[in-house]
Formats: structure tokens, C-alpha cells, sequence
């Protein structure tokens, strides 16, 4: 299989499941339409994702530590579509958390193992990272669209459709799986000795990524609503608005990866999140159809540094990659939708614009925290012998960690 091959798999199998993070912010105005929820009551709903998916990350980072188990991406991607397709069909509140939390447990299970592959399928690469990120970035920005296309067509009765994503994906996936397990079955290669942890800049890096995550899930639960406010009512400005953030951030994974090419990724990472204290200013401040403008740079900016979080997370634990994984990837990102409820009692106390502002500082907390990061001196594949051209296995540099072989 070569390289590009299953880079392009990965990608399209990280949509399919990233389109059901996306998904519980896109259903949100749904709720509150048909059963008038509060925002608060609503955003709960985003917490039960994030509440359940943020204690299960770390645990599957572990796991994968210690077990090769790639049999994780196609399951995992079909427990998050079962949640989110039966999230709609009753009315009961609690049992619409449970849907949504079974839904989080499967993209806390993928996300692990699947930064590993996707690690090991680029060879170190920060492109091919950047293009594995963009995968889930583009089921980000397809959820709000396919969450309308269907649920305003027939309702919340409807959301036993949109599982038809995950089907595709634990599909796509399964060639990647059956690559790596046959690498497995053929032995272990030449092993790459194992640089000592800084568990101390990792920190760091973790709190960095948690206050990015708060400014990233904070806009995706409730921009759709405050563009309705801000430009009419209408639901499909809500929607553009959701469309908006979520491809903007396709672009900022490509981005960040093209620019940590030239110059190093904690530079890239810290100027990123400067323009984006600037953007949402812009987004909750500037009135009019600019909100969009301000709402793709926002997206963009905070994607710069998406993918080379997770590759700076790995460097930093090098004996540690599934845990680093899990956490930059899907814990510190997972975590932000905890501050969902803070800010929907805000806006039920005073107004979504008010409640939106402090977003502003979260980018800034993240710098500040990357002001002093040291960048690696070597990634974490950096070892292994680099192929020549992409017709390399997918799990050439499998050998580079014990849990692997």
C-alpha cells in the first residue's frame, strides 16, 4: 500500500468520525426547536459528549501504549454514528445524554490509535499529519450540512440516517487495519532507541490545548445561534456560520503543516494563536455579514497548530504515544466542551454576545503557554530510515513501537 494511499484512507475515515463531534453542536438548535430546551438545558447535551469522551481518551492512549490494537478505528467509528443516530428518537432527556455520551466513548476510542497510524502511515511527516487532521476537519465542517439536510427535512426522527457515515468509514479504514496487522504477523524491524520524556513541556502543551479547546467548542455549540441573532433569524445563516468554522479548519490543518516545513512548530503555533485572539474579537464585536470573515480566519488560525500539537505531544512522549495522542487529540479537545454549560447560563442570564466575549482571552492563555515550549530536536520518527518515494508500506516504521509488533 503506498504512502499516500493510506494517508487518503486515514484522512476520509478521520470525516466519518469527526462528523459526529461536529454533529452534537449541529443538532443543538434542533433540540431547542422541538423540545425548547434552554441554551443551558441544550448545552448540556455537548457536555455529555465531551464529559464521558474526555475521561475515556486517556484511558484507550494507554491501552494502545501497551497493545497494538488497530482493530480500534472501525468499531470506534461505528459507535460514534450509533449515538449520534439514535440521539434523536426519543424525547426523554436523559436518554438522548446516553445516545450522545456512547457517541463520544467511540471517537474517544478512535482518536488514540488512529494518531499513531496516522503517524506511523506519513513517516514523521508534519503534511501528512496535517492532511490527517484536515480528514477530520472536513467532517467537522460536513456535519452542520448533513445534520440540516436531514433532520430539517424530517426531524429529530429522522437521525437514524446519519449513520450512514460511519458505515462508510469503518470501511475505509479496514484496508489501513488489515496492512498493519499483517505487518504484525510478519515480525518485528529494527527498533529506534526511545528519547527521555519532558513531561514538563507537555504539560504545558496540554494547557494550551485546553484553553484552545474552550474557544473552539465554546463558538461551534452556540455561533449558529448567535448568527441567527446577529443577521435575521434565519436558519440558514446559522448554518453558513457553522459551515464556516468548521472548513476553516481544514485549510488551517494544511496550512500549519505546509508552514512547520519551513519554520519550526512552536513558532507557527504561538503567531497562530495571536491572530486568533484578534479574530474572535472581530467575530463577537463587528456586526454584519463580516462575522464570516472573521469566523474563517478564526477557524483557520486556530487549525494551524492542530496537527502540530499532536506531533509536538508524541516528541514530547516519545515512550508514551498513545497517551500523548489521546490527550492532545481527544482529551485537551474533549475537555473544552465542559465550559459549554458556563457559557450557555451566561447567555440565559445576559445575552450570547456578552457570553461569548471572553473567548477573546482563551487563545491568549494558550500562547502564553507556548512562549516557552522548547521545539524537539528530532520528531518522533525522525530515527527510522526515510523511503525514497511513497510506494512504502503503511507500516514501515510499525517497528518503531513495541506495542506494535
Amino acid at each position: 500500500m503506498r504512502r499516500n494511499t493510506s494517508i487518503t484512507l486515514l484522512s476520509v475515515g478521520h470525516a466519518c468520525v469527526d462528523v459526529y463531534q461536529g454533529a452534537v453542536a449541529a443538532l443543538v438548535p434542533f433540540f431547542i426547536a422541538e423540545r425548547a430546551y434552554t441554551y443551558a438545558v441544550a448545552s448540556g447535551i455537548v457536555l455529555a459528549a465531551s464529559l464521558l469522551s474526555s475521561v475515556a481518551q486517556p484511558v484507550f492512549g494507554a491501552l494502545t501504549d501497551r497493545w497494538a490494537m488497530s482493530w480500534l478505528l472501525p468499531v470506534s467509528t461505528l459507535l460514534g454514528g450509533v449515538g449520534i443516530a439514535l440521539s434523536g428518537l426519543s424525547g426523554s432527556y436523559p436518554l438522548t445524554l446516553v445516545f450522545v455520551a456512547i457517541s463520544g466513548v467511540g471517537v474517544a476510542a478512535y482518536h488514540p490509535e488512529s494518531a499513531r497510524v496516522a503517524r506511523i502511515a506519513g513517516q514523521g511527516s508534519h503534511r501528512a499529519m496535517g492532511w490527517f487532521s484536515t480528514g477530520g476537519n472536513i467532517g467537522f465542517a460536513l456535519a452542520p450540512l448533513m445534520v440540516t439536510a436531514v433532520v430539517a427535512t424530517g426531524g429529530l426522527r429522522w437521525t437514524p440516517l446519519l449513520v450512514l457515515p460511519a458505515l462508510a468509514g469503518a470501511a475505509l479504514c479496514l484496508p489501513v487495519v488489515r496492512a498493519l496487522q499483517q505487518r504484525e504477523a510478519d515480525g518485528p524491524g529494527a527498533t529506534v532507541p526511545a528519547r527521555s520524556d519532558d513531561i514538563a513541556s507537555f504539560v504545558k502543551l496540554s494547557l494550551a490545548v485546553v484553553f484552545r479547546s474552550i474557544a473552539f467548542v465554546g463558538l461551534s455549540t452556540f455561533i449558529s445561534l448567535y448568527a441567527r441573532q446577529r443577521l435575521g433569524g434565519s436558519t440558514a445563516a446559522g448554518t453558513a456560520a457553522l459551515t464556516v468554522l468548521y472548513l476553516g479548519s481544514a485549510i488551517g490543518s494544511v496550512l500549519g503543516g505546509s508552514l512547520a516545513s519551513r519554520w519550526d512548530r512552536v513558532t507557527v503555533s504561538r503567531w497562530s494563536y495571536l491572530i486568533t485572539a484578534a479574530a474572535i474579537a472581530g467575530v463577537v464585536g463587528v456586526p454584519g455579514p463580516a462575522i464570516y470573515l472573521f469566523l474563517a480566519l478564526t477557524s483557520a488560525s486556530l487549525y494551524v497548530p492542530f496537527s502540530l500539537q499532536v506531533t509536538l505531544g508524541q516528541d514530547y512522549l516519545p515512550s508514551r504515544v498513545g497517551t500523548a495522542g489521546g490527550i492532545t487529540l481527544g482529551l485537551t479537545v474533549s475537555v473544552g466542551g465542559l465550559a459549554s454549560p458556563v457559557i450557555g447560563s451566561l447567555a440565559d442570564a445576559t445575552s450570547l454576545q456578552t457570553a461569548l466575549a471572553p473567548l477573546v482571552l482563551m487563545p491568549l492563555l494558550s500562547w502564553l503557554f507556548f512562549r516557552n515550549l522548547p521545539e524537539p530536536a528530532a520528531p518522533y520518527l525522525g530515527a527510522a530510515p526515510q523511503p525514497k518515494t511513497d510506494d512504502t508500506d503503511v507500516t514501515h516504521a510499525s517497528a518503531q513501537r513495541p506495542g506494535l509488533r
